[in-house]
């Protein structure tokens, strides 16, 4: 694959304090990039060194082997989504989506054959002629999309741009941008603090800690093989057990249940029941280990057999190749 965007001892410091401490990034060309982590650890200050909106305290940053760093936003072959929409209220949804090619004085006729397109693309045909406040949330996002993508940029560049819509509709939304930027084959590099999100949607993630990326693999190798205690508790669920200094992970999914008499040599615990959430597919069961000022969780699915209670006493138990020694 080849390196479309490359990040070269990158670093961003505000009055003196260092925000983004230096570390370099390679970015494929047609890869869907997601930066991920909690708010404050700098994934959207970095975002806006790519577009240009900030400026790196140091290093510098790439676009097809070219820097950037004298480049302005408006010249940088990229556009920015962002949260807020920021559609123009007096314009229909086309006036929209056309406005950047107007400005760069594109031919009439090219701007209708791309305007056809984008907007077959988006699935907005039959609303070209509404106004924003006639839209949904869904739609003024797909417009949002529509308006970056018409000038055929080489990466696009969206800040959590779901973060304002409700559960169900960030759900269907994800699918279609996925599938709009495998059908577009341009570069999405992608902010969101939402790991549910990061791993539907992303080829790879890099999670991001205090301006540090602790991790970037694909969403499997980030959820089967953290490398870090930051990225094995932020990402899905885990229990981590400390013994001799070392930081172990392993997922409920992997911890079976068992009566506290049975098969002794599957045993790795024991503990009481403290509570169990029901929900749907399957169950969080808690269970307070012996002598261990430690709550592990365990997921018990449907059909599994046992029903077991709160104040119930069980044994726990894993496959080895299913434990993850933390490096930190």
């Amino acid at each position: 694959m080849k390196t479309i965007i490359h990040l070269d001892s990158i670093e961003k410091s505000f009055h003196g304090s260092i925000v983004v401490p230096s570390f370099s990034l390679s970015i494929e060309e047609g890869e869907f990039l997601t930066l991920l982590g909690p708010s404050g650890c700098g994934k959207t200050t970095l975002l806006r060194m790519i577009a240009g909106f900030e400026e790196p305290t140091s290093g510098e940053i790439f676009l097809d082997g070219k820097p950037l760093t004298h480049v302005p936003p408006y010249q940088r072959d990229m556009n920015m989504v962002f949260q807020q929409y920021a559609l123009f209220p007096h314009m229909t949804v086309e006036q929209n989506i056309l406005f950047g090619l107007k400005m760069k004085k594109v031919s009439a006729a090219e701007q209708k054959k791309r305007l056809e397109e984008v907007l077959q693309y988006v699935q907005l045909t039959e609303l070209r002629k509404r106004t924003p406040k006639q839209l949904s949330g869904g739609q003024q996002q797909r417009v949002a999309i529509a308006r970056a993508i018409i000038n055929n940029p080489r990466v696009l560049l969206l800040d959590e741009p779901l973060g304002a819509l409700d559960y169900q509709l960030r759900k269907s939304l994800q699918l279609e941008l996925k599938n709009l930027q495998k059908n577009l084959g341009i570069t999405f590099i992608y902010v969101t603090h939402d790991q549910e999100e990061a791993m539907a949607m992303s080829d790879r993630i890099a999670v991001m800690n205090k301006g540090l990326i602790e991790q970037i693999a694909s969403p499997a190798e980030i959820y089967n093989h953290p490398q870090t205690l930051f990225v094995a508790t932020f990402i899905g669920e885990n229990n981590i057990f400390r013994e001799n200094g070392t930081n172990t992970a392993v997922r409920p999914e992997k911890i079976k249940l068992y009566q506290p008499q049975t098969e002794p040599e599957k045993h790795r615990k024991q503990g009481t029941i403290t509570d169990a959430v029901f929900l749907g597919n399957l169950r969080k069961v808690y269970i307070r280990l012996d002598g261990q000022d430690m709550t592990v969780m365990a997921h018990q699915y449907a059909g599994d057999g046992l029903d077991w209670k709160v104040g119930d006493r069980v044994a726990l138990g894993w496959a080895q190749t299913d434990e993850v020694i933390l490096t930190c």
